[in-house]
């Protein structure tokens, strides 16, 4: 039986908050089935135990039970997915990458490398391209509707403070979480290099204002650059935000006109002043995944777990493939080659 004639079946790595979405999603789908999680801790311990799949603590055990899967939605901490994303792809499985899809470029190399190898597909998860006005702006840049890019800037605000930095816990450690940019700000790089490619000519100014005893790197940054494709910009970040998420926006001035979306996770278009153009009226947003104490990017896992099914079937192409991945991951480890020259890391 091809996997176009019965319900693509998934298993899930990691049963935290993410972890948790995903399984959900896939159980919303009438072409998809949850048919085990993994976690290396109990299911009690991870509070899973209402999705009634059998649980195991490691991709082996769950190999040597014999149950067949499809797909491998990788949702652990950041410097394990490379790793688990490999031995899933030589299970000969698919694989669903939460992001970042690895912490160094040469990490996602491998991953891509293996991918072909075993003519399996590594579908990564940027949700945020989802959002309506993500959408809406990507038409716009394409159509050519702003004209020539002048200056794009993404401004990044949020809160992460003890609420979320749990002592003995993967965030905040170099080799597991790897930084504020691939743990909390990659999806909002992501999009600014989806709609505007790569950059060049990285300089910054970095800080770590009030993470000193929670995290082993920055909380904010200043970065400045050049867009291959013509234009300059610049990232501005925080987590040193307080008491809740401030802001996540893109402002992006072109030769016909300007554009504004913000809000707290870039979900509201505050400024659309173009030349000859009528802004449409667009969907609601999705709000954001919330995490009791502190609040992630838009709720949009359905539209990942909708978009591997359908490219499984043949129906679709993936919205953010593996070189997209890897491109998001080489653009963050620029910046902080940069970070640790400024800051004396090794």
């Amino acid at each position: 039986m091809s996997i176009s004639d019965k319900k693509i079946r998934f298993a899930v790595i990691g049963a935290g908050h993410i972890g948790k979405r995903h399984a959900e999603m896939i159980r919303r789908e009438n072409e998809g089935e949850l048919v085990a999680m993994i976690d290396v801790r109990s299911k009690e311990e991870c509070n899973a135990v209402d999705f009634g799949v059998p649980f195991f603590k490691t991709f082996d055990e769950l190999l040597a039970s014999g149950i067949e899967f499809d797909v491998v939605n990788v949702c652990t901490p950041n410097g394990l997915h490379a790793e688990q994303s490999i031995a899933a792809l030589n299970a000969k499985k698919h694989v669903v990458c939460e992001k970042p899809m690895g912490l160094t470029k040469e990490s996602c190399e491998r991953v891509i490398f293996k991918s072909l190898q075993m003519s399996k597909s590594v579908f990564c998860v940027m949700q945020n391209r989802y959002s309506p006005p993500s959408e809406w702006i990507k038409s716009v840049v394409e159509n050519g509707t702003l004209g020539d890019i002048y200056m794009v800037q993404l401004n990044c605000y949020w809160n992460r403070d003890d609420r979320y930095y749990k002592a003995g816990g993967w965030k905040g450690t170099p080799d597991l979480d790897g930084g504020t940019l691939f743990t909390q700000f990659s999806h909002f790089i992501d999009i600014m290099y989806w709609l505007f490619g790569d950059i060049d000519n990285i300089q910054g100014r970095f800080a770590d204002f009030n993470h000193q005893n929670s995290t082993a790197f920055e909380d904010s940054g200043i970065v400045s650059f050049d867009f291959i494709n013509g234009g300059m910009g610049c990232i501005n970040y925080s987590t040193s935000v307080a008491n809740q998420n401030l802001e996540s926006s893109i402002t992006i001035i072109g030769s016909k006109g300007s554009v504004k979306i913000g809000g707290q996770y870039m979900n509201e278009v505050e400024v659309c002043n173009v030349t000859d153009y009528e802004m449409p009226v667009l969907k609601e947003s999705n709000p954001a995944n919330d995490y009791g104490p502190y609040k992630g990017s838009a709720a949009n896992h359905n539209y990942v777990i909708q978009n591997v099914i359908d490219s499984l079937r043949g129906r679709s192409t993936a919205t953010t493939n593996a070189l997209e991945g890897l491109k998001v991951v080489e653009i963050i480890e620029r910046i902080y080659k940069v970070r640790n020259e400024q800051l004396n890391i090794q």
